[in-house]
């Protein structure tokens, strides 16, 4: 088993477990989830491995108080990539083990609003560069310009950036799993359709080339929404993965938003953009998340450790590989995994 403060320690390297600094906006009641993986790999004959993203402490807003894992396997955790993203790797050989695995995090969050000024000169570069599905030049530059216009101020170039996303694109249902955040398609396409991963990070790369710090952050819904129905899952969370965005304010600090989220609810409560539900929800998703949520990573296009086939474009869900290739991690019944969650009062 391994507690809160071991991960603490084994993160601070990467400098992206920030100090408990008092955040602007006035801090919310804690609350407490449990997340369970159960993953039983069909691949008894041959060797498999597996790596499970799993939460880190955020800023203050969201804080990891346990981690535990139970499996017949060798397991480490491990830490991903510049962003330092938490992984539980799992490996099998011995075609005598059963390949099963159970891991249960224990989280606290509350709810964020507000900026949050603690931000290395190290981490603030890092969330200005470009990755291989999110470029800052070429159409991206040229439709970040054209969005932002004479504006001067970071906040409101951000704010231009937000509310050209929440008018222009919108989601696709038949989209499989979060999307790809293929921005560059995106724009060259003129195909702004998608999900959270296609939309925030579209708000992603567009700061960027704005010369705006913004990061994803992946990771998934773990309560009912006290918002509104679409934007919540408890229960069986199997299929509730979502990222957001956040956007560095010279100044002022990191600000949360979520125009993904806002073309959520207009498809799936069929509520059209420019209703008063909708229109309070966009202007309450700049700047503040509900955290029914819990956050994994910020990677983008990583390459795990011991991992053999491509790089992935981001860190979500469950991935694993054998000498036949990859699991599919969109198909969690045939993979096979589930993860649930459950509030601790």
């Amino acid at each position: 088993m391994y507690r809160r403060e071991m991960l603490k320690a084994a993160a601070a390297g990467g400098a992206l477990l920030a100090l408990r600094a008092p955040a602007i906006a006035a801090p919310t009641v804690w609350r407490e989830f449990e997340i369970t993986y159960r993953v039983r790999l069909d691949t008894q004959h041959m060797p498999a491995r597996l790596w499970l993203p799993v939460p880190q402490d955020a800023l203050d807003y969201q804080r990891v108080v346990d981690l535990a894992w139970r499996s017949p396997a060798p397991v480490s955790l491990q830490w991903e990539g510049p962003s330092r993203a938490p992984v539980v790797a799992a490996t099998w050989l011995d075609p005598a083990v059963a390949r099963e695995i159970e891991v249960t995090a224990r989280v606290q969050t509350r709810d964020r609003s507000g900026f949050y000024p603690d931000a290395s000169h190290d981490e603030l570069a890092e969330y200005l560069r470009p990755t291989a599905s999110s470029p800052v030049d070429g159409i991206v530059l040229k439709k970040a310009t054209e969005i932002i216009g004479t504006r001067t101020e970071p906040f409101d170039k951000a704010q231009a950036i937000y509310d050209w996303i929440v008018d222009n694109t919108f989601r696709r249902a038949e989209t499989r799993g979060c999307g790809l955040g293929n921005i560059a398609f995106m724009l060259e396409s003129g195909d702004l359709g998608g999900k959270c991963a296609d939309i925030n990070s579209l708000f992603v790369g567009l700061a960027r080339a704005a010369g705006l710090p913004a990061r994803d952050f992946f990771g998934v819904r773990v309560a009912d929404s006290k918002v509104t129905k679409s934007l919540g899952k408890s229960g069986d969370i199997t299929k509730a993965q979502h990222c957001r965005a956040e956007v560095f304010i010279a100044g002022k600090g990191w600000f949360p938003v979520d125009p993904a989220d806002v073309r959520k609810v207009v498809l799936e409560e069929q509520v059209p953009l420019d209703s008063d539900k909708v229109q309070a929800l966009r202007k309450r998703l700049f700047g503040s998340w509900e955290m029914n949520w819990v956050g994994f990573n910020y990677a983008r296009d990583v390459k795990l450790q011991g991992q053999q086939e491509a790089p992935l474009g981001f860190l979500m869900y469950p991935y694993a590989e054998t000498v036949e290739g990859t699991n599919d991690p969109l198909d969690p019944d045939h993979f096979a995994y589930t993860i649930s969650s459950k509030e601790i009062t």
